[in-house]
């Protein structure tokens, strides 16, 4: 069992210290996205699928909370909570257009959008990242393994080094806690 753990852990190890230097400079351009949306008023909406769906309602609590200091609330919003929202959508529309609907009603120019996916190619956080760009919005994307179709459509999609889903999600928390403390 202290086997499992330990391997746990280095393979954790391995993700960060394999991946930190390449994307480093991403980290640093979405926070300065995300700073800049937010001191002009503007809001960030995230979003993402089972596992990343909590990440991004974690990461919009840190923001309209706070992380580490004691702040004014920011405008940040996980469009993945709304179980009302996501159903009648789901329902009427279908599942891959479950954020691009609520980012048709929801976003504005000079918002910024986070779509979180651990091989960077969810269809329905794909569609809603495309929409945002055509609304005049900034996307990040919080992708893994070779960034997938969020390469193409973010302005920055910051990409872990891992095909492995479990350290692509310990990685996408660590990068959002660090956007959240530049933002602090």
């Amino acid at each position: 069992m202290k086997s499992i753990i330990e391997n746990e852990f280095d393979e954790h190890t391995k993700v960060i210290n394999s991946t930190i230097k390449l994307v480093i400079d991403d980290i640093e351009n979405a926070a300065k996205i995300c700073i800049e949306c937010l001191k002009k008023g503007n809001k960030i909406l995230i979003f993402g699928n089972g596992g990343s769906a909590a990440d991004a309602q974690h990461i919009a609590a840190e923001i309209t909370g706070r992380y580490k200091t004691n702040r004014k609330g920011l405008a940040a919003i996980a469009l993945t909570t709304d179980s009302s929202a996501l159903t009648a959508i789901g329902n009427d529309f279908g599942f891959d257009k479950i954020f691009e609907r609520q980012v048709q009603s929801i976003a504005s120019s000079g918002d910024t959008l986070i779509g979180i996916s651990t091989g960077g190619s969810s269809l329905n956080v794909v569609n809603a990242l495309k929409l945002a760009n055509n609304l005049d919005c900034r996307t990040i994307g919080f992708s893994g393994h070779n960034g997938g179709d969020f390469n193409s459509i973010c302005d920055v999609n910051i990409i872990a080094n891992s095909k492995d889903t479990p350290r692509i999600q310990e990685f996408h928390i660590l990068i959002g806690h660090t956007i959240c403390h530049l933002i602090d």
